[in-house]
């Protein structure tokens, strides 16, 4: 069997030469040339999977270790029997993480209280849900979007869109990328959803950059009508838009979802449907030796401080969200290179905090969001 993955994905080097010949290549390298000798391809997001690609190939299955997969031409693998997996749910917590140090540097920047404001959650899938958790553990109103739960589970838990965009302080987007049909979320943000949009709102985008349409985002921003915008995803990827980047609060190269726990889930989940597929001895696979943060203990000394900036701490410590915006405004070009070479991020379980002098309710925060407390 031969396999073609993609060189970014880790922890798998090593895990199929066992059972199969595996070549690593570059995920915009993976091609018809290279695919016409495969039985299987490993990707990511950068691998368009569809006929260009995989006509006349022996291709019988692909496995991408993402969230999403627009990437896959799913009609085109279900009609000529091609088998394909993604990996719903893998980087949430760290989507969750990214999202609680925006949030946070929001309310420290700009003096708002998120206890005193109301976020507005398109798409309460995988990662829609945690964010809500977070929002509700940081004190914040929530309101949810998803009308294919909503058609699923009934109304009781959901707004319309409309409610979201008038009401709402922060929308949070966690739609999948549909290009057509009754959820169509390709330029779901245009101009006339940013006419409905309450003034001085703030957008997070960590979906899809085509979920919100360029030139009218710069146009919200420019007049205000947005206070500002937080963008881990961008139209045209990796090709961003400069002007665009430079009116972003934080602007970062859709890493949202990069902490290392998220990939090492999302090679788990791989290697689980290719051994499930091909009835190879590695279920229930995980990969061992995942790297410590730096700095895995963390000391506060509570005394003198709020909640919030205790919380504050805490976060930025696991997560400096400001570095990654920092050095994509340095440096735009290098956005898949500041992908490809991201350093380890580790989600809040793998950080113990002790706290010198804190009240009880800082520690069932600091625990429901993940952390170790002692």
């Amino acid at each position: 069997m031969k396999i073609i993955a993609d060189d970014k994905i880790p922890f798998l080097k090593g895990v199929l030469e066992p059972f199969a010949s595996v070549a690593y290549l570059p995920g915009n390298q993976i091609n018809r040339e290279k695919a016409v000798e495969a039985d299987v391809l490993i990707i990511r997001t950068r691998t368009k999977c569809e006929g260009l690609l995989l006509d006349n190939t022996p291709v019988r299955f692909i496995a991408t270790a993402t969230i999403g997969f627009d990437h896959i031409d799913t009609e085109y693998c279900e009609k000529r029997n091609i088998k394909w997996s993604s990996a719903p749910g893998c980087n949430s917590a760290s989507v969750q993480q990214y999202m609680a140090a925006a949030l946070l540097k929001i309310s420290c920047d700009f003096k708002i209280s998120l206890k005193d404001t109301t976020i507005g959650i398109i798409g309460v899938g995988n990662v829609g849900s945690k964010v809500e958790t977070l929002a509700k553990i940081l004190g914040m109103n929530v309101l949810l979007n998803d009308p294919p739960r909503a058609r699923r589970e009934g109304q009781t838990n959901f707004v319309g869109l409309e409610e979201v965009l008038s009401k709402s302080d922060i929308i949070t987007l966690h739609v999948p990328l549909n290009a057509g049909g009754e959820d169509k979320t390709y330029h779901l943000f245009g101009d006339e959803v940013f006419k409905k949009i309450k003034k001085g709102s703030w957008l997070i985008n960590s979906a899809r950059g085509e979920v919100v349409e360029t030139g009218p985002l710069k146009k919200a921003l420019r007049s205000g009508k947005l206070a500002g915008a937080i963008l881990d995803v961008w139209d045209h990827e990796p090709h961003i838009d400069l002007d665009l980047m430079s009116k972003a609060f934080i602007a970062t190269p859709h890493i949202a979802g990069y902490s290392i726990d998220g990939k090492a889930n999302g090679t788990a989940m791989v290697v689980n449907s290719l051994s499930q597929y091909f009835n190879l001895p590695l279920k229930n696979w995980y990969p061992v030796n995942i790297p410590l943060p730096p700095s895995p203990r963390i000391s506060i000394d509570c005394r003198g401080k709020s909640v919030p900036e205790i919380i504050r701490e805490a976060v930025f410590h696991t997560y400096n969200i400001v570095e990654d915006s920092r050095k994509l405004q340095l440096s735009p070009s290098d956005f898949e290179k500041l992908r490809g070479d991201y350093p380890v991020r580790r989600e809040f379980p793998a950080f113990t905090i002790n706290l010198n002098e804190g009240i009880p309710e800082i520690y069932t925060i600091l625990r429901d969001l993940g952390f170790m407390v002692e």
